[in-house]
């Protein structure tokens, strides 16, 4: 989905009785795209990023390992850790189909681990499409108290005018997150015991006590841990005024519109509960971690429940009424929140203004995107955001050349602020400053070669970060971050492949900033048709490998990833997976061997799948896992 063309295109089954032409659009993108069909990367279908690691289960706390501050001014709760497993706003899609088309996804793995996600768009009328999409992810884990249990659905609909000159998007969104949280494995020794050989479930973990060994899927109570429930609805509205038109066919007479001033409306509510809940809790643990002591019959719960209300509006102009993708938008917005913690009900309020201008040239060789957004007043006042990008598309055999520019200034998330019942440092006296990155970036890709080098450097002041399980600190002098990335793609023989894709990153200064200097994820093998007419099959191994590091440790009570500089991650071997994906029109199969690099003989206790690695202090991957995955889509 990230470009505007797949290798496959349903569109040019034209001649069959399921053709179809299916294109979509972003709530603030002003290009169409094409489904991706495409079974080479298993990211695609997979809702953890390449380059994220997570705490050993799926649908567990999740960070990228690539250095990624948050770049969003305004309101933020500060709950992140289960950001990859949401369906969000920003991704909600906007079909135009001619036929009605459906997904059903279904991915097992080992310990009963399911996904389950079903896709139905259908265009009412021409002028009128709605798209409804649901997934499931409930995987039991290898290691005791990790369960998740995460649903999640989102609903669309577009209606543009008969004239075309009134547009109305409606977007409904919801998360509903549950993840258990052991606190990692008491004893990281015990991975070598050979009482633990053949069921990792058995060894002792810091939180959750000790519930039964169980997969059941219909189970969804996860225990101990993190209960995050998110719901968004958003109404945009716009009309349009602008010069009339049509195209006269040999049958028909098309209606043109070219709008040259357009005027919007956006209506946003939202809510979130973000809990966290033990009533099995270890009187050590939370004494030493989070200075908090419990006596016989005390239950921790903390929770924080926010609702937003957001009116926003804004007015267009077009310069070239021919081209809709150059304009320049300006607006304000007000924005009512309210908040209620352990610590009592409180109100919030912002008034902020934004500005946009686009241009992507009608020769589309020169792209231009700017923006930027300015608190004027309340809770967050004095936050803002500039963004600026410049593409250029040199040619077929030459590709583009991007460089641009960003620098927010943002008030830290609200778990920084003493009512939130978060906030578990024991001085609640601290002060923090507004955060400020500067962040300059660029990249270069060459078809021909098939190579995308890109740059990125940050410049950081007043960086919030989290260590010590409860404690909350700021890095008040600037420091700098060097970031280069290289993807390229090899042929090593007429339909063999080697994407090799290296990250190299630096932190330059002295910060409690702790990053991989190397990361580099690799996949070799076949990418092809084996000589049949609708077969596309991709085969090989994979391997992720990061060089050694203090990887950030992981606080289950706030959710949220802490800095640690006494514990390094080193593994020895890579990541490993073999896998076999193909697709045969509307079917795509995905099966996958992963973790083949935990396999280990011993003279003692023989073969196992016991070399497990870690990536942060006391959570660590699970051994041999196998995937199975089908995507079956329909033409109704």
């Amino acid at each position: 989905m990230s470009g505007s063309g797949g290798t496959d295109s349903l569109q040019r089954r034209d001649k069959n009785e399921d053709s179809i032409t299916i294109r979509f659009r972003y709530l603030d993108s002003t290009r169409n795209f094409q489904l991706d069909s495409s079974v080479n990367d298993y990211t695609t279908v997979f809702p953890i990023p390449a380059t994220n690691i997570w705490l050993g289960n799926t649908g567990s706390a999740s960070r990228s390992i690539l250095f990624s501050p948050s770049f969003q001014p305004g309101f933020d709760a500060g709950f992140h850790a289960y950001d990859v497993y949401k369906y969000t706003v920003e991704r909600a899609r906007f079909f135009n189909t001619t036929r009605p088309y459906s997904e059903i996804n279904y991915q097992l793995a080992s310990r009963s681990e399911q996904m389950i996600q079903l896709i139905h768009t259908q265009n009412i009328k021409p002028n009128w499409n709605f798209h409804f999409q649901y997934r499931l992810i409930n995987a039991s884990g290898f290691f005791k108290n990790q369960k998740t249990n995460h649903n999640n659905y989102l609903f669309t609909t577009w209606y543009q005018g008969v004239k075309k000159r009134y547009n109305a998007y409606v977007i409904l969104v919801g998360n509903k997150l549950a993840a258990g949280e052991n606190g990692g494995v008491r004893n990281p020794d015990s991975l070598n015991f050979s009482g633990y050989k053949d069921d990792r479930f058995n060894m002792p973990t810091f939180l959750g006590g000790s519930p039964l060994n169980g997969n059941n899927f219909f189970n969804t109570d996860v225990g101990t841990g993190n209960r995050y429930n998110e719901f968004t609805t958003v109404v945009r509205q716009q009309y349009d005024f602008g010069q009339k038109d049509s195209l006269v066919t040999d049958s028909t007479v098309v209606p043109l519109f070219y709008p040259r001033v357009r005027l919007e409306h956006s209506f946003t509510y939202s809510q979130g509960k973000y809990t966290f809940y033990d009533a099995r809790w270890d009187s050590t643990y939370y004494h030493n971690n989070y200075d908090i002591d419990l006596v016989p019959g005390d239950t921790v719960q903390l929770r924080d429940k926010w609702r937003q209300l957001l009116n926003d509006f804004s007015i267009y102009t077009f310069p070239d009424a021919k081209n809709l993708q150059q304009f320049l938008k300006l607006g304000a917005a007000i924005e009512n929140l309210s908040l209620t913690s352990n610590q009592g009900n409180f109100k919030y309020y912002n008034i902020f203004g934004h500005a946009e201008y686009r241009n992507r040239t009608r020769d589309q060789k020169w792209d231009l995107e700017a923006n930027g957004k300015l608190y004027f007043a309340g809770m967050n006042s004095g936050d803002y955001r500039a963004y600026a990008s410049l593409q250029r598309f040199i040619g077929k055999r030459k590709g583009y050349v991007q460089l641009g520019f960003e620098n927010v200034n943002r008030t830290p998330s609200f778990i920084y602020n003493t009512r939130s019942s978060f906030y578990l440092d024991t001085n609640r006296t601290k002060n923090f400053n507004k955060e400020n990155t500067i962040h300059f970036f660029g990249s270069i890709y060459q078809p021909f070669l098939k190579l995308r080098l890109s740059g990125h450097y940050y410049l950081a002041t007043n960086y919030t970060y989290l260590k010590n399980y409860n404690e909350l600190s700021q890095q008040s002098s600037p420091f700098n971050v060097l970031q280069v990335t290289g993807e390229k793609v090899f042929s090593l023989g007429k339909k063999w492949k080697w994407h090799a894709d290296v990250y190299i990153q630096q932190v330059i200064g002295n910060a409690e900033v702790n990053l991989p200097l190397l990361f580099t994820r690799n996949r070799i093998g076949y990418e092809g048709d084996l000589g049949f007419k609708n077969l596309q099959i991709a085969f090989g191994a994979e391997l992720r490998y990061h060089s050694g590091y203090n990887a950030d440790g992981y606080s289950p009570v706030l959710g949220k990833f802490q800095y640690q500089d006494s514990v390094n991650v080193n593994n020895k071997l890579p990541d490993i997976a073999g896998y076999v994906h193909f697709r045969i029109k509307g079917f795509k199969l995905y099966f996958r061997a992963e973790n083949l690099n935990t396999a280990q003989f011993s003279s003692a206790d023989g073969f196992g799948w016991t070399r497990n690695n870690s990536m942060a202090p006391n959570y660590y991957y699970p051994g041999f896992l196998l995937r199975f995955g089908i995507f079956w889509s329909f033409v109704n």
